[in-house]
């Protein structure tokens, strides 16, 4: 059979689209220099909030990066035929989200150009020296991993590159939450399950992205996803949601375990200390219920998600990740650390308090902007070499090879 394929995008459309991706990212470059003159006292940040809603941007999409490779894996590594048309796509996902993730991480965290610093002076007792290596590995492999699909003459040795890409991610997951997991000073982290967990939280989240991705071509081009693949995606996401939900639990529950941590999940999941309720309600209602029971929900009806509800879902689990991330990220930060256990402290420097963190527009705008960039660097990939899935579209409805 013959295979069409997707056309490549319209001209004209592209070109606004290009634009509007471009002035998103401008407008996050413009917040950083913003944030670079003034100082960090223009956003709600403060010495103990230091990690802010720009952080929370950058690590979904360095995590939703190495998930959303999975579906490349599945297909070059594991050799499931109906993946391996996804594999360029889920390559490239892969590298425009890693560089809009490390364009936020950078510039939130000031003095970009000092990078060159922890690029050539490692201090290798630190977690943050192994993810600078992490980082650049990881898009290397994927770049590699590219060129083995699309060069013909490289085709035999895409299997090899699929696994040392999966190799690699997951250590760049591990590294990531281990970021968190080696932070014995705060209680919100200090666990050797936030690796496992990171890893967990990337299937669903890359995942969930790539399905968005997919979607809206597959809509743009007026195809529709075969049926049995379309299946096999919403059963498979459902599952990396679900073993999601138990890591967090598990979590939280080990945490409830100790006495010493009771405190503090009080604090995030009942709202104890926290004024504005905040913490519990982005936790039960942004996370359980709206990005992972409701998608749930849809994906394991009887009959299966539609291509709306499957779309549905996958937007339901980002938009659940933003608000675990953020828990996660400020509500471990706002609560105060324990610095003489047994003992009250108070001070001028609000030592002992719980900071309330509201962010403020120039960290929207960073964030965003990191989007912004990811979305430029998937429309340039796609317009300019054959990135899209290639499905057999003569026959409508026909079944993809097992």
């Amino acid at each position: 059979m013959t295979n069409t394929g997707f056309h490549a995008i319209e001209s004209r459309a592209f070109y606004v689209l290009l634009l509007l991706g471009g002035l998103v990212t401008a407008a996050g470059l413009g917040a950083a220099h913003y944030m670079e003159v003034h100082g960090h006292v223009v956003t709600g940040m403060s010495n103990q909030v230091v990690w802010g809603l720009p952080h929370v941007f950058a690590i979904f999409m360095i995590v939703a990066a190495s998930g959303v490779l999975n579906v490349a894996s599945i297909g070059s590594v594991f050799g499931q035929t109906a993946y391996k048309p996804r594999a360029p796509l889920s390559g490239l996902l892969s590298l425009a989200l890693l560089a809009g993730g490390l364009m936020v991480l950078m510039l939130d965290l000031g003095r970009p150009d000092r990078v060159i610093v922890a690029a050539t002076h490692y201090n290798f007792t630190s977690v943050f020296a192994w993810n600078v290596f992490l980082y650049s590995g990881m898009a290397a492999i994927i770049a590699i991993y590219l060129w083995t699909m699309f060069e013909r003459r490289l085709n035999g040795y895409s299997k090899a590159a699929g696994i040392a890409a999966l190799v690699w991610r997951f250590a760049l997951t591990t590294g990531t939450g281990s970021i968190f997991g080696f932070l014995v000073a705060r209680q919100a982290y200090q666990s050797a399950l936030l690796a496992p967990l990171f890893i967990v939280l990337s299937f669903a989240w890359g995942l969930a992205v790539f399905l968005i991705v997919q979607s809206v071509m597959y809509a743009w081009n007026g195809h529709t996803l075969p049926e049995d693949v379309r299946r096999r995606m919403a059963r498979l996401l459902g599952v990396f949601v679900a073993a999601s939900l138990y890591l967090v639990a598990v979590y939280h529950g080990t945490n409830l375990y100790f006495a010493r941590q009771s405190a503090f999940e009080a604090f995030i999941l009942l709202g104890r200390g926290d004024e504005l309720g905040v913490f519990p309600a982005l936790f039960w209602g942004g996370y359980v219920v709206v990005g992972a029971l409701l998608p749930m929900l849809l994906l394991f009806m009887p009959r299966g998600a539609g291509p709306n509800g499957m779309l549905a879902a996958s937007a339901l689990v980002v938009a659940g990740a933003f608000a675990l991330l953020f828990v996660f990220i400020v509500g471990g930060q706002s609560f105060p650390l324990e610095i003489f256990p047994g003992h009250e402290v108070t001070s001028s420097f609000a030592d002992g308090a719980v900071e309330l963190y509201r962010p403020r527009w120039p960290e929207w705008l960073l964030g965003i902007g990191g989007l912004g960039a990811a979305f430029v660097l998937t429309a340039i990939g796609i317009r300019a070499l054959d990135f899209l899935p290639q499905d057999d579209f003569a026959a409508p409805g026909a079944k993809v090879a097992e």
